[in-house]
C-alpha cells in the first residue's frame, strides 16, 4: 500500500497551486482533485505556453497521469467540456466522480442574485454557482453527475424542483428552464461526460492497494475554508488537508507527506479582513509585477506582505511537513521586506491568528532586500537576504521551506534535502 501526498492552500488561494502540482505531477500516476468547482484558477507555464486549469486536476500535463475530479468537488458541465478542448483526448486519463454534485447554469443565476440583494454587503464571490450548489447539496436538493446518464429523469426532478421552490425563485427573478431546452443541454453534456463519469472512490482504494503514487490537490486557500476561514468571507467547501479525505473518500492514514503552498507575500480576492494588506506603491508593484488578476474572475488581487501569523496557524491546522514558497521573485528589487510576525489586538501582541481578524493590526519586522533570484535552481546560488528571508519565514511559523520557486517555468524551482 502506498500514501497519498497532499498540496494545500496555506493563505486566501492563488498561492501557485498549479505550478507546484504540474511539476511534483510528473512523478505521480495519479492527481485527484478534492473539492471547490470552476471558481478556482490553476495557471500552469510551461516552456512559455500558459495553462489554465479550472476542474481539471493540474496533472493533465503529465501524458502517464490519471486524473480524477472527486466526490467533494461541484462539477460545472459546461465549464469543464470547454476547458477539455484545449487537449487532445482525455479518454482513460480523466475521471470524474459520479457523486460529485452538479453545479448547472441556474446555480450561478441564484448566486448573482443573492450577491446584488446583499449590496454593500455582499461576499465578493465569483458569481460561479459554487455557494447555490454546495447549498443544495447539504440540503438534500442537488443533483449528482451520475444523473447524467439519465437527462430526461434528471430533466424531471430539476423542474420539479423549481415547482417547488417557486416562492424563492420568484423573488430572485429566476424563471422555471424550459423542459424540452433543459433536456437538450443535459443531452449534450452527456454525450460530451458519460465516458469520464465512474466510481473514482473505488479507483482511488485500487490505487493506494496497488502502490501507486498518488497526489491530491485542493482549490482555493486555507483562509477561505468554511470552517477555519474569514467567515463569511470564504468559500464554500472544506479547503483544508482533511477536507481532501471527504472530497475523495480516503481515510486520513492514508495521506503522506502535506506539502502547504505559500507566495512570497500575501494576495486576496474579493472582500473580507486582511491584516498585511499593503495600501501604499509596495502593494501595487506586487500586483503589477505578479499579475496579480485572478484566471477565474479578471479580478485584481488585493496584495500585502508575508503573514506568518497567519501561514503558522495554517500550517498547524493543515499537519504541513514542509512549505512550498512561491513567486519569491516578485519581491525582486525592493530595498526592505517586511513580515507581518506578530498581530496588535486592543493594544496587546498577539502571536495567534483569533477569529475575529476585523480589529487586527500588524506587526512587522523587516529584512534587507535583494537584487534577484530569477532562475535560480539552486538554494546557494540565492542572494544572501533572500536566503536570510526564507530562513526568517521558518522560524516564524515552525515549518521548513522544502520548495523555493524563483520564476513562473516549471523548472526554476529549488528543493531543498
Amino acid at each position: 500500500m502506498s500514501k497519498a501526498d497532499l498540496i494545500v492552500g496555506i493563505q486566501w488561494g492563488d498561492e501557485g497551486k498549479g505550478k507546484m502540482v504540474d511539476m511534483l505531477a510528473q512523478n505521480y500516476d495519479m492527481v485527484c482533485r478534492s473539492q471547490g468547482g470552476h471558481n478556482a484558477g490553476h495557471t500552469i507555464w510551461v516552456d512559455g505556453v500558459r495553462y489554465a486549469l479550472h476542474l481539471i486536476p493540474s496533472g493533465v500535463l503529465n501524458p502517464e497521469a490519471i486524473n480524477i475530479i472527486g466526490n467533494g468537488v461541484v462539477l460545472s458541465p459546461e465549464s469543464i467540456i470547454k476547458e477539455m478542448v484545449q487537449f487532445d483526448s482525455l479518454e482513460g486519463r480523466l475521471f470524474i466522480s459520479d457523486k460529485a454534485h452538479l453545479n448547472l447554469p441556474y446555480h450561478a443565476l441564484i448566486d448573482q442574485a443573492k450577491e446584488r440583494l446583499k449590496g454593500d454587503k455582499a461576499i465578493g464571490t465569483t458569481g460561479k454557482g459554487i455557494g447555490p450548489a454546495y447549498a443544495e447539496k447539504i440540503s438534500r436538493s442537488g443533483f449528482r453527475v451520475g444523473e447524467l446518464l439519465n437527462p430526461t429523469k434528471l430533466t424531471d426532478a430539476i423542474i420539479e424542483y423549481f415547482e417547488q421552490n417557486r416562492a424563492i425563485f420568484d423573488v430572485l427573478e429566476i424563471e422555471t428552464p424550459n423542459k424540452e431546452e433543459m433536456t437538450a443541454l443535459l443531452e449534450e453534456y452527456k454525450a460530451a461526460l458519460a465516458p469520464y463519469i465512474a466510481n473514482t472512490t473505488n479507483m482511488v482504494w485500487q490505487a493506494i492497494d496497488e502502490g501507486k503514487r498518488i497526489l491530491l490537490e485542493g482549490a482555493q486557500g486555507t483562509l477561505l475554508d468554511i470552517d477555519h476561514g474569514t467567515y463569511p468571507y470564504v468559500t464554500s467547501s472544506s479547503t483544508v488537508s482533511a477536507g481532501a479525505c471527504t472530497g475523495l473518500g480516503i481515510s486520513p492514514k492514508d495521506i503522506g507527506v502535506v506539502t502547504g503552498i505559500v507566495k512570497a507575500y500575501t494576495t486576496r480576492v474579493g472582500n473580507g479582513p486582511f491584516p498585511s494588506e499593503d495600501f501604499t506603491d509596495a502593494g501595487e508593484t506586487m500586483a503589477d509585477v505578479g499579475k496579480e488578476v485572478g484566471t477565474t474572475t479578471g479580478r485584481g488581487r488585493r496584495c500585502g506582505w508575508f503573514d506568518a501569523v497567519a501561514v503558522k496557524h495554517a500550517g498547524r491546522l493543515n499537519g504541513c511537513d514542509q512549505l512550498s514558497l512561491m513567486k519569491l521573485d516578485v519581491l525582486d528589487g525592493f530595498e526592505t521586506i517586511k513580515i507581518c510576525s506578530a498581530y496588535e489586538v486592543n493594544g496587546e501582541t498577539i502571536n495567534y491568528m483569533p477569529s475575529d481578524l476585523d480589529d487586527v493590526k500588524p506587526v512587522y519586522e523587516e529584512i534587507a532586500g535583494w537584487d534577484s533570484v530569477v532562475g535560480c535552481r539552486d538554494y546557494e546560488a540565492l542572494p544572501e537576504n533572500a536566503k536570510k528571508y526564507i530562513e526568517r519565514i521558518e522560524e516564524l511559523t515552525g515549518v521548513k521551506v522544502g520548495i523555493v520557486s524563483t520564476s513562473p517555468e516549471r523548472d526554476d524551482t529549488i528543493i531543498r534535502g
